[in-house]
């Protein structure tokens, strides 16, 4: 057959080869499948009305008009839903959130109706006659202040109870707390009384959008005993458990498939436009496209804002021996998956810093802002913005090197973790060294001379795998010998079809380039739990070895079952022929991949919070004009521990890719509201992403030789890691050339503009 591609005879192991992605020659022909080309007979276009307020009582919809539009089939409200499905709430911690407003809107940008037509230009110009009439409410929109307020965003909560992590989730009566986790380790009050210096500070993290490339979409199919949903998601197990729970269906009634993803970074997570498609297509009962513009994705999920206050006691010797973090999370109107990145990131606050007493308070609050969730790091960056921050600012208040502050106080290998966690396979130090051996630390550097002044900085961070959480994969072998992997992981350009494929050809001696993987579908496709948090290198890595691996057992049996000797999986195709007569059957291996896990107790404190960490550092040069406060990336170096890579080839672009990512986090994106919860940069035209003039020319990247012992050949997580020490590194690099400090993200020219006036003694007025 022309355009096949001829099958390859493996040569050596597949599991460190520098491998070219399966999916590389589709994507560069342009031929690459997408859920946006999904086209069906007679499918609807969807169009979403939106509330203008942050907060508001829904009074009357008015339809009429919109629905006498050409094209237009039908005008949905909350009305049409609730007649559908009693309680439309979903959401993967609190079922908080409903697929079309009900009575109320929580924040700008909420759905309110939706106009469906027979082409999406019918829909939006429909949707622009929905009068809604609303009476306006107070709104509360700081994380801080949200916290005690009595303008409350929900009146009751429902926990989902979905998850084994999240089960002990109540929120707190009466407030806007959804969750607050707390970690008590040693005698903190003690250890600040006889402390030498005593350090408190306040950093903050701005809201943030993913902005992938490919926006959010989705289509709802209605069958005969069931739906069929083509959506771009990062999790379509959870999609298909969340649609049947909500509908009162068996899951076997709802099918999730899943194609290549343009980006996701944790936008596309959990439940987000499905219930919805869904709702929409059984009301109508035609297929219905909910596609989303640039500008909506802004209303559907940020990244949180943060308030971290970190007060750190340390001794003449410079040791940290105390540490208290009060953290705030703004989670916007509702929680999404809000509580675990509270609970998951905050239990890490206090850094990768061997200390002895050490307390967190770290809290999940809703505002009239829209919802944040997961994003590319889980919270982390925010952490290590924090505390390294502060790590710096103490180095120099002591007079200490920063780098041999951080060697002084590293958690290392066999020591527990504040959670009582024992540091295993942790490359702390590694990373560390690695970093400041690259940036030449050492060595004296060119400081800059008139008005451009230069500095560098290091930053380091470390990030706890989710946990608990399971995978599923199958290993099939035809008839002739071919081989098909069927996992749920969804590859959102992360590569990890490609990795995948690459652990079950070397447990089956075969080469990664002849083996079918799969797009997830739930009617094929084993459980996983989601594609995010960097677990699926390790989960399903895992799991498919085990799955290969229970192959060859099922050879093995066959072989011996027809009394010929067994070389290996090579020999499938000849096995099954010798026993069926033809070429026939299928040979089925299946492996199943949960880690140990332990609840925190009270303390927060558990021996088993999470099977292994991911590390990262960062070191950056900078240049600063201290007339503008202008500054230039001259250098930057990203060093990360991902144990023994799968796929080494892939590395420089996963660090670079997260390093570049949070670039954009550390100086250029915002979004920014007004007073009343209004969204004034919904657009590229004005929310700025890192572009490749933003990008330093001295731009390293490294994985240090590293093994996680636990993970699949050695391997684990790789996504998130080179963002994690990036906008420290920037910030102390600004520090170290100009003397000022900035204490908020994002670190704007106008920002060490304003502190550079204020050292001199003339701060500017707005």
């Amino acid at each position: 057959m022309s355009g096949t591609p001829p099958l390859v005879t493996p040569t050596a192991p597949q599991v460190g080869r520098h491998m070219n992605r399966l999916e590389s020659v589709a994507k560069v022909t342009g031929t690459a499948d997408y859920t946006h080309n999904v086209e069906l007979p007679r499918m609807l276009h969807a169009k979403i009305v939106r509330s203008p307020h942050a907060h508001a009582r829904i009074l009357g919809i008015d339809t009429q008009n919109a629905a006498a539009m050409r094209g237009v089939v039908q005008v949905v409200t909350a009305r049409d839903v609730l007649r559908l499905i009693p309680d439309p709430h979903y959401g993967p911690a609190f079922h908080d959130q409903p697929i079309l407003a009900i009575d109320k809107v929580r924040h700008v940008g909420e759905p309110v109706a939706v106009v469906l037509a027979n082409t999406p230009h019918e829909a939006e110009a429909a949707a622009g006659l929905v009068n809604v009439d609303y009476e306006r409410l107070p709104a509360v929109f700081d994380e801080v202040e949200a916290a005690t307020s009595t303008v409350l965003v929900h009146d009751t909560l429902k926990p989902a109870g979905t998850f084994p992590d999240l089960k002990h989730l109540a929120g707190r009566k009466g407030t806007n707390v959804a969750l607050d986790f707390h970690l008590r380790h040693g005698n903190v009050e003690a250890a600040f009384a006889n402390a030498a210096h005593v350090f408190d500070h306040t950093f903050k993290t701005q809201q943030v959008m993913h902005v992938p490339m490919e926006p959010m979409v989705t289509v709802a199919e209605p069958q005969d005993r069931g739906v069929l949903i083509h959506t771009a998601s990062q999790s379509p197990s959870f999609v298909r458990i969340e649609i049947a729970r909500l509908l009162g269906w068996q899951e076997n009634q709802v099918q999730v498939k899943t194609r290549l993803l343009g980006g996701g970074f944790g936008a596309k997570l959990y439940i987000k436009l499905e219930a919805l498609a869904v709702a929409l297509a059984l009301i109508a009962r035609r297929p219905v496209k909910v596609a989303l513009t640039m500008e909506e994705q802004f209303y559907t999920i940020t990244k949180h804002a943060t308030t971290f206050r970190i007060r750190s006691a340390v001794d003449a010797d410079g040791r940290i021996v105390g540490r208290d973090c009060q953290v705030h999370w703004n989670g916007g109107a509702y929680a999404d998956i809000g509580p675990r990145v509270t609970q998951k990131s905050g239990f890490t606050a206090g850094g990768p810093y061997d200390i002895d007493n050490l307390s967190i308070d770290s809290f999940q609050i809703y505002t009239h802002l829209p919802p944040a969730g997961a994003f590319r790091g889980f919270g982390i960056t925010q952490m290590v913005w924090g505390y390294e921050c502060q790590a710096d600012l103490i180095a120099r208040s002591i007079g200490m090197d920063p780098v041999e502050f951080r060697r002084r106080n590293l958690l290392v290998d066999g020591r527990p973790h504040a959670t009582g966690t024992v540091m295993k396979d942790a490359a702390l130090r590694l990373v560390l060294d690695r970093v400041a051996e690259r940036m030449r630390w050492q060595e004296p550097m060119d400081r800059g001379s008139g008005t451009v002044r230069r500095g560098r900085g290091i930053g380091l961070g470390f990030k706890a795998l989710v946990a608990p959480t399971t995978s599923v994969a199958t290993v099939t072998l035809g008839g002739d010998g071919s081989c098909m992997l069927l996992i749920s992981t969804v590859d959102m350009g992360q590569g990890s079809n490609t990795a995948m494929a690459m652990v079950a050809a070397d447990v089956l001696g075969l080469a990664a380039e002849n083996i079918r993987v799969v797009f997830p579908d739930t009617d094929v496709t084993p459980y996983d739990m989601a594609t995010l948090g960097s677990r699926s290198t390790f989960h399903m890595g895992n799991a498919v070895k085990l799955a290969a691996q229970d192959v060859l057992v099922k050879l093995q049996a066959l072989a011996d079952e027809l009394g010929q000797p067994f070389t290996g999986a090579t020999q499938a195709g000849a096995l099954l022929r010798k026993k069926f007569g033809m070429p026939a059957g299928t040979v089925v291996g299946t492996g199943s991949f949960m880690p140990p896990y332990q609840s925190p107790d009270a303390d927060g404190r558990s021996p088993e919070i999470t099977p292994n960490w991911m590390i990262g550092g960062t070191g950056v040069e900078v240049e600063v004009d201290t007339e503008t406060g202008h500054f230039r990336l001259l250098r930057i170096e990203n060093v990360v521990d991902c144990g023994t890579p799968l796929n080494p080839k892939v590395v420089a672009s996963q660090i670079s890719g997260a390093a570049i990512m949070q670039l954009g986090m550390t100086h250029l994106e915002k979004m920014e509201f007004d007073s009343e919860g209004q969204l004034r940069n919904a657009s590229f035209s004005e929310y700025k992403i890192p572009g490749l003039l933003d990008v330093p020319e001295h731009f390293g990247c490294e994985a240090v030789d590293a093994q996680q012992g636990t993970g699949p050949y050695g391997a684990k997580g790789l996504g998130e890691s080179g963002c994690f020490g990036v906008s420290s590194a920037i910030a102390e690099a600004i520090h170290d050339a100009v003397g000022v400090r900035i204490l908020s993200l994002p670190i704007t020219p106008e920002a060490v503009f304003r502190a550079l006036a204020e050292q001199r003694g003339t701060p500017l007025t707005d």
